[in-house]
């Protein structure tokens, strides 16, 4: 075993925690005090590091503090910056090549050759969880215009659909992609743009920032740190999607010779997807909505309202109705609209009946700005947003730890028959990595674009475990006064938050999402 303990002396530990956790969640379902839930949390989080070894200095020896923490001011999370400001805060826009560390919406930072933080040599990596969004893409459908200016064509790539009898082997079946047309003898227009797109699909170019991604993350793991395996090993590497068809649509540029090979990709049932999220938590939704998108409050409204002469500039332009709710309860479908644009090298878009009469580049940096300051408002400067992004999201939380657990050796993982997996990677969505970035307490929170990216590392020196946590490709600065820059926590302390906010093995995360 990793630490000088006896296996009577774990065991009764783990039958003291367990005994605790059941206690705790006695006294929950009779009271749903806040001042009551925190001091219980904090006693379960103190149990919990107690476990992880008898050496303080492993087990980081604090109590854990679940409450919220504001992120630091700036720009992003300024209304005044966000109405009056200029340009986009230096962020990118309009491609997917920049510095390797400046925010780009289009392709943002991730781990890479170039840039990457090496640990110091005393510690030893143990095990890499990798997560981020898809990469760039077409616009959802409902964020298209009703008539689109121009067409849109993504005739260089192929939507690959279809199946294939395995396990064992079968007849053979073709690859089929998907040929999207349309017909003379259907007198039918389609919403939003012509072409031959599906809304939303990753594009070409998206593919190959992908590819890209791949390329420098193992650049990273196997050339630099010698971590991975050349060739790739479904015993040692794991990949994770959702039920979110554009998660799949990605090259996995880490091992090209996977271009001519059935490679699995781990996905849950769609009710349950913790990854996404797609499971039910009637509480968690009901919560943002009360401070965040659909909210009646002053504090949600106040940057709506500010903004009601762009909004009606917008509207003229794009024949949007000005009563439509979805369109202005935030800004999230012009966001969406405008920055697919410019992120393929289209066109900001003209009143289809006056084409002299287009969106100027000062319009669309309001709406990203704005856009940037409404992620910042629901996933961090909102003192709800720990508690909603904890509910919707504690169940990824809670097989995060439980896979970091077993790479220290503290139990099974995860996803059963995964013994020996020291790399897993999930491609998720921009709502997933916000809510993420919420439970660390992110400092300074951003709207996460293409690509972004968290990565988990497990290190072990002299005995101990600690983790470090990148974001971007850099060490996440946290305003937890815990964790502040995640350069190398023990172990003991992250569990000891993780499992204080969701409970081991997800627990607690069944009567957040219930609560009222």
């Amino acid at each position: 075993m990793p630490w000088s303990i006896s296996y009577k002396t774990l065991l009764l530990s783990l039958l003291g925690i367990l005994a605790a956790q059941e206690a705790v969640s006695a006294i929950m379902r009779f009271s749903r005090s806040p001042v009551l839930f925190a001091s219980l949390s904090s006693l379960h989080s103190t149990l919990a590091l107690n476990s992880y070894g008898s050496n303080s200095t492993c087990s980081g020896n604090v109590t854990v503090d679940l409450s919220w923490h504001a992120p630091a001011q700036a720009n992003v999370n300024s209304l005044s910056s966000a109405i009056n400001g200029t340009g986009i805060y230096g962020f990118i826009f309009n491609t997917s090549q920049g510095p390797l560390n400046t925010y780009n919406w289009c392709n943002m930072p991730h781990v890479n050759k170039e840039t990457y933080p090496r640990a110091n040599s005393s510690y030893k990596l143990q095990y890499v969880e990798v997560i981020h969004r898809h990469h760039k893409r077409t616009p959802y459908a409902a964020n298209t215009f009703p008539r689109e200016q121009y067409a849109w064509y993504c005739s260089d790539e192929g939507l690959f659909y279809g199946g294939k009898p395995i396990n064992p082997a079968g007849n053979l079946s073709a690859d089929t992609y998907w040929n999207v047309y349309t017909s003379p003898s259907n007198p039918l227009a389609p919403t939003g743009f012509n072409g031959t797109c599906q809304f939303p699909q990753i594009t070409r170019g998206g593919l190959d920032d992908s590819h890209q991604h791949g390329v420098d993350l193992k650049a990273v793991y196997h050339d630099l740190l010698h971590f991975l395996p050349s060739s790739y090993d479904a015993k040692a590497v794991s990949y994770r999607v959702t039920n979110n068809v554009i998660t799949s649509q990605v090259a996995i540029g880490m091992w090209p010779t996977l271009s001519k090979k059935d490679t699995p990709l781990l996905i849950q049932p769609a009710s349950i997807d913790s990854l996404e999220p797609a499971y039910t938590c009637s509480a968690g939704s009901a919560l943002f909505s009360a401070y965040g998108v659909g909210s009646t409050k002053a504090a949600w409204l106040a940057h709506l309202t500010a903004s009601a002469p762009l909004f009606s500039r917008l509207d003229a332009l794009s024949g949007i109705s000005p009563s439509s709710t979805d369109w202005h309860k935030s800004y999230d479908h012009y966001f969406d609209n405008l920055s697919a644009r410019l992120c393929h090298d289209k066109a900001l878009p003209c009143n289809i009946n006056n084409t002299a009469d287009c969106v100027s580049q000062a319009e669309a940096n309001e709406v990203f700005r704005l856009g940037e300051y409404e992620y910042s408002f629901i996933y961090r400067d909102s003192p709800q947003s720990l508690q909603a992004s904890t509910a919707s999201y504690g169940i990824w939380i809670a097989e995060l730890a439980q896979n970091l657990r077993h790479a220290a050796g503290l139990g099974p993982p995860a996803v059963t028959g995964s013994d020996r997996v020291k790399y897993r990677h999930n491609v998720a969505h921009d709502w997933s990595i916000s809510r993420l970035l919420s439970i660390l307490q992110l400092e300074q929170m951003v709207w996460p674009g293409m690509g972004s990216e968290v990565v988990f590392e497990l290190y072990t020196k002299e005995k101990c475990y600690f983790v470090r946590v990148l974001w971007g490709g850099q060490i996440l600065k946290s305003s937890h006064p815990a964790f502040g820059l995640m350069e190398m926590v023990p172990l003991g302390t992250l569990l000891g938050y993780f499992d204080g906010l969701v409970g081991i093995g997800a627990s607690k995360v069944p009567g957040l999402c219930a609560a009222s």
